[in-house]
């Protein structure tokens, strides 16, 4: 019994560990112009991650922006709080310090509940990972 507890506290000191790898910043604005969703440290040790977005979350278009390392960007999921989501093909180098182009999303202002993404890190001579952060824009269309 001792060790199946011990087994169960490991497992979730993994899982929890996992899933503060990513930070979500909390949006309390609700100005026009682009405000940070979240960020994470991506590495070698695996190609998706995703980033919960919290707070005022509704917004016209994202953009990830690149530190540290670049890294090739493949494609990126909006899950809208809707239920919905969309999927868009980024398939870009962004070099560090860099971002991405900017991608529109569908139907104007949308409530966003989280955005997962596809990328694959680039080999570096010092084994350097890649700091990303996604933003998102606010233009207020429709509020008025």
């Amino acid at each position: 019994m001792k060790k199946l507890v011990m087994i169960m506290m490991l497992a979730f000191a993994g899982a929890s560990g996992a899933a503060w790898a990513q930070t979500p910043s909390v949006v309390v604005s609700d100005k026009a112009g682009w405000h940070k969703l979240g960020e994470t440290t991506v590495d070698f040790q695996k190609e998706r991650d995703e980033i919960s977005v919290i707070g005022a979350d509704k917004f016209a278009a994202i953009k990830f922006k690149v530190l540290d390392e670049s890294i090739d960007l493949v494609s990126a999921e909006i899950f809208y709080e809707s239920g919905d989501n969309q999927t868009i093909n980024i398939n870009s180098h962004v070099k560090a310090p860099g971002d991405s182009r900017q991608v529109d999303i569908n139907g104007r202002e949308r409530a966003i509940k989280k955005i997962a993404f596809v990328y694959k890190t680039l080999p570096n001579a010092k084994d350097k990972k890649a700091h990303l952060e996604i933003w998102g824009l606010k233009t207020n269309e429709g509020t008025k």
